[in-house]
């Protein structure tokens, strides 16, 4: 009896934790917006801005386009030979295309950030929280969350849709590279039925997805940098609670804004899109 006793009451402080942590996270997104709305001029000054458009963004480009062209690639592989066995392999572009350019594309960029600079910001912060330099900040009246929060978040915010178009891109190669010149497709017919498959609406809703994974992505690790706890140790469980998060999230997010988009499509144009029949 003791012993679920004990079960219980561990178990409701873990909830309690949640939720409180949960509560944390919303009010430090609602200081950092509120920064953003005071100030918005001195938050977003290029000799903050800049150097964080470089890491985020430039740094990540050779990851992105190597796993985006190997992810197009390997599903031309995989998807040949069903296509090939239906007489359909001319069709099979359009079908790895409107897949990469709605989902896998601003998904799998979205992880690459969140892994390459999304624990490394965590990582940074949490640092910078455990040799107390934010506390001499603002010792020194000197604002963390403007100066050291919101470039980082309004960096993974822009970038992550460029970088979402670059993996778009090496995915589409990646599957026609694979499609016509190893499977001797007609090249003509590859594109013709991607066009035919796609809409404005298809690269348009993978582009606001990634704006949300962006922020996302910004918002957690800067959060898991600022709430480090002490030691090297308390760094590292940062940058990998940083990474497990922000994956988290962004399978969140997918979920719950494929349907909403669907939904919207579908009032739109009468026409079922994403998850919808």
């Amino acid at each position: 009896m003791a012993d679920a006793v004990l079960e219980i009451s561990r178990f409701g402080w873990r909830v309690y934790d949640s939720v409180t942590g949960f509560g944390e996270f919303i009010k430090f997104v609602l200081d950092v917006l509120t920064r953003f709305v005071a100030h918005p001029l001195r938050c977003l000054k290029w000799s903050l801005l800049g150097p964080q458009f470089y890491s985020v963004g430039v740094a990540s480009i050779p990851v992105v386009a190597i796993t985006g062209a190997f992810i197009g690639m390997i599903l031309a592989l995989e998807g040949y030979e069903q296509f090939a066995s239906l007489g359909q392999e001319s069709r099979l572009g359009s079908v790895i295309n409107i897949s990469v350019i709605k989902q896998i594309g601003p998904v799998l960029a979205a992880v690459m950030v969140a892994g390459r600079v999304g624990g490394a910001l965590a990582a940074e912060l949490g640092t910078m929280a455990v040799t107390e330099q934010l506390d001499a900040m603002r010792a020194m009246d000197a604002d963390p969350l403007r100066i050291l929060v919101a470039p980082r978040v309004v960096a993974c915010i822009v970038m992550t849709p460029l970088l979402t178009i670059y993996s778009d891109i090496l995915g589409a190669w990646g599957a026609w590279f694979v499609t016509v010149r190893i499977h001797g497709v007609s090249s003509e017919d590859y594109w013709f039925f991607t066009s035919q498959a796609l809409d404005l609406w298809d690269p348009v809703s993978g582009l606001l997805k990634s704006v949300a994974f962006g922020a996302a992505i910004g918002f957690i690790a800067c959060f898991k940098g600022f709430k480090c706890s002490a030691g090297a140790a308390g760094v590292g469980r940062a940058a990998t609670s940083a990474f497990v998060a922000s994956f988290l999230a962004i399978v969140l997010i997918n979920l719950v804004l494929a349907q909403f988009f669907g939904t919207l499509y579908f009032l739109a144009t009468g026409r079922g899109s994403g998850l919808l029949p």
